[in-house]
């Protein structure tokens, strides 16, 4: 498997995640379906994302962080943040 292929496991920063790309993506102004075009994904399953704890993978991550400009570290949640 090639580290691209790997998913997301943690469940609490998977949670976390989801509202961190929601939030980002709004506040950047962009749709649902501006995204998932952008990063290449059905819109149903960028919604799994942000709504339903979908595990993406790293490859991904890393592609929605470079999309929406933010940082790495801000979307993983610590312990005391949910």
């Amino acid at each position: 498997m090639k580290g691209g292929d790997y998913a997301v496991q943690d469940k609490n920063n998977i949670d976390c995640l989801g509202s961190i790309v929601k939030s980002a993506r709004q506040a950047k102004g962009i749709t649902q379906s501006q995204l998932a075009g952008r990063l290449g994904i059905t819109l149903r399953y960028l919604k799994a994302i942000e709504n339903s704890g979908q595990k993406p993978s790293y490859d991904l991550l890393a592609r929605t962080v470079r999309e929406l400009d933010i940082s790495t570290g801000s979307i993983f949640c610590s312990d005391g943040i949910k």
